[in-house]
């Protein structure tokens, strides 16, 4: 086992932050990591629950991601709880009503 040569103290830190608001419009980027999750959604039969989405902001792309993030410098995390607009239901339960839809 070797000791590491330096550490970087907020490693760690930086990726659980929260997006500052006052930095950039927090409308157009809540909007793009929306389209994001629900592009996802859509093209996804089952699987993992993402935990939110990361988003460059030079370019506006992005991506989900299923376990906490390293963000590079023009990176944001925006948590799952901020981009739903209704209260999570799950993927099961979404694919019933849909079913019980479709057969009336």
């Amino acid at each position: 086992i070797s000791n590491l040569s330096f550490v970087v103290a907020t490693a760690a830190s930086r990726s659980t932050e929260a997006a500052r608001c006052d930095r950039f419009n927090s409308g157009q980027l809540i909007e793009k990591a929306r389209q994001i999750y629900f592009n996802y959604l859509s093209n996804t039969i089952t699987g993992t629950e993402p935990i939110g989405v990361v988003l460059n902001e030079n370019n506006g792309k992005g991506r989900v991601v299923f376990d906490l993030p390293v963000l590079l410098p023009k990176e944001k995390f925006l948590k799952l709880e901020l981009l739903r607009t209704l209260p999570m239901r799950s993927r099961q339960t979404r694919a019933r009503n849909i079913a019980i839809s479709r057969r009336s």
